[in-house]
């Protein structure tokens, strides 16, 4: 039997063998097995895929079983946890660490010269019920480009491209961040509707910070931001302003396109320690889900409060839900 594969698999395959990163070749792997047609005629290319993507692995994680000794840890991939997870990036000295070190409990390290942090460090961000995962990543410049950020970013949920407000290069240093992301095929965007037609590509949502705002006393360095990212959401930061964090707490959070939804037991008061996090638009059935498969399927209806809602309102698994309402499920 034929395989019949697509043209675009064969463009694919041609930059899978000429790709020399092995953790991109390892993602261009991964989408030809995606992209490749599931039939007897394919059996033996996806066998033959399956082993490339199994070595690719081992090539990067290194296989401590075979070598005997201890290998280097790889940091391309860090298990998400929360609500989200989300990457800060920027240029050298623009001020990730010391926003992870002010909005978490991790601990990084935090100097005035750059190049200090050599290695991603994530910590838990609180906003209001909600944890989010932060991580502290190297920064990008024409010195220094760490290959695992790549696959740090695509992994992400949000993107925050840190810009330093005190540096006289700020846009030249953000335009090379730019660059560099679109060399390795990652281009950021303001709202992601749509995968790109190429999959060689990937878009990423990303959000704005502009850090150091002290240093930008009459917003000259803020008006160039709006210029050259118009779409872009974006929040002038400084550690030593607390409201300032907390609006970045709050871009995040609406960047993330989630929202919190609490569940209240028959008679008794709702929980509100633990919400059930949904993506904007979310429904009573995807709550239930959240909590329980075989809780979802026995769902007979649900009462909710919350804004626009009268107390106790009766609705079936496919009402939408918004942010903060309260659902109490019946069974």
């Amino acid at each position: 039997m034929p395989a019949n594969l697509p043209p675009q698999y064969y463009e694919l395959e041609r930059e899978f063998k000429a790709e020399r990163d092995p953790r991109e070749k390892l993602r261009l792997a991964q989408e030809l097995l995606r992209r490749m047609p599931k039939h007897k005629g394919t059996d033996k290319l996806q066998a033959e895929m399956k082993a490339k993507i199994s070595k690719l692995k081992k090539q990067i994680v290194g296989d401590a079983k075979s070598h005997g000794d201890r290998q280097a840890p790889t940091h391309d991939h860090i298990d998400k946890e929360g609500a989200g997870q989300v990457i800060l990036i920027g240029p050298p000295n623009c001020g990730k660490s010391s926003l992870i070190d002010s909005l978490t409990h991790a601990k990084p390290l935090v100097a005035d010269y750059p190049y200090t942090t050599r290695e991603p460090l994530a910590g838990m961000m609180t906003y209001e019920t909600v944890q989010i995962q932060l991580i502290d990543t190297p920064p990008i410049s024409p010195e220094s480009y760490e290959n695992y950020l790549s696959g740090l970013v695509r992994n992400s949920d949000l993107i925050v491209l840190v810009a330093d407000l005190g540096a006289p290069s700020m846009l030249d240093d953000l335009k090379f961040v730019l660059d560099k992301l679109e060399e390795k095929r990652i281009l950021l965007k303001a709202e992601v509707t749509e995968k790109p037609d190429d999959p060689r590509l990937s878009f990423k949502k990303a959000v704005l910070c502009a850090h150091k705002e002290y240093e930008d006393e009459d917003g000259a360095m803020r008006a160039k931001l709006t210029v050259m990212f118009p779409d872009f959401p974006m929040v002038a930061t400084s550690i030593l302003d607390d409201e300032s964090l907390d609006a970045f707490k709050v871009m995040v959070f609406e960047g993330l396109s989630i929202m919190r939804v609490y569940t209240k037991p028959v008679g008794k008061e709702a929980d509100f320690s633990n919400p059930v996090i949904l993506p904007i638009g979310g429904t009573v059935e995807e709550a239930a889900v959240d909590l329980h498969k075989d809780f979802a399927e026995k769902l007979k209806f649900a009462k909710v409060w919350g804004e626009g809602k009268f107390d106790g309102q009766r609705v079936r698994g496919d009402f939408h839900l918004t942010d903060g309402d309260i659902v109490e499920f019946h069974v």
